[in-house]
């Protein structure tokens, strides 16, 4: 797969030919979704979901086809039919020629009032891991992990746990568009101190062969 990083949470994995792109939300770029074959979103909140990018992504390709949990496909179902698949904890489908498996539940913690929504993770391939807003541990190995580094609902000793939990050959920072560049040198070199497995970032645009 080749990866390319996309603003905030959004990423682009290319195989075949194909193009899978997951949470175009309204942090990422006007045009982050089209192109793609085929879309997942891990949740209904607006920096990971954004509707006009998934409507302008489907309208442009009649082919393509969007996986997510039920708060976001019962928006979209209606105008687009067969075309819109709700997935849920334990599900495995096969999108745009992509193997995906599905991981967790619920949306991390932001503060004990506030409700939580549901949130899914996705293993691409036996190999990518994307987990939204959560720090999902899925029950499988992780290759390359999607690391949400910066959130209202974590904070950097979490992050780093996270990521000795998960174990994976990489981690690629994720949900950064909160964080500052002058606090970048923090966080890399909490994570590369204690992380205990190699940590990186993309700028937005640039690619990884995985």
């Amino acid at each position: 797969m080749k990866l390319t990083k996309r603003l905030h949470s959004c990423v682009q994995l290319e195989k075949d030919g194909l193009v899978l792109v997951i949470d175009p939300g309204a942090f990422s770029e006007a045009d982050a979704g089209l192109g793609a074959d085929a879309l997942l979103v891990t949740h209904e909140h607006p920096d990971h979901f954004e509707e006009g990018r998934l409507r302008a992504a489907l309208d442009a390709n009649p082919a393509a086809g969007l996986w997510t949990l039920r708060s976001v496909a019962e928006k979209l179902a209606p105008a687009y039919p067969g075309r819109v698949h709700t997935v849920g904890h334990g599900d495995t489908f096969t999108a745009a020629g992509f193997d995906v498996q599905v991981h967790g539940e619920l949306h991390a913690v932001i503060h004990p009032d506030m409700p939580r929504v549901t949130n899914v993770g996705y293993l691409v391939d036996g190999s990518l891991f994307h987990p939204g807003d959560a720090l999902t541990v899925p029950d499988a190995p992780v290759d390359t992990l999607m690391l949400p580094v910066h959130a209202p609902w974590n904070k950097i000793g979490e992050v780093v746990d996270y990521v000795r939990a998960v174990k994976p050959r990489v981690a690629i920072d994720i949900h950064d568009a909160y964080l500052a560049d002058i606090a970048r040198p923090i966080y890399d070199k909490a994570l590369d101190a204690l992380g205990g497995s190699p940590h990186t970032r993309l700028t937005a645009g640039d690619t990884a062969d995985l």
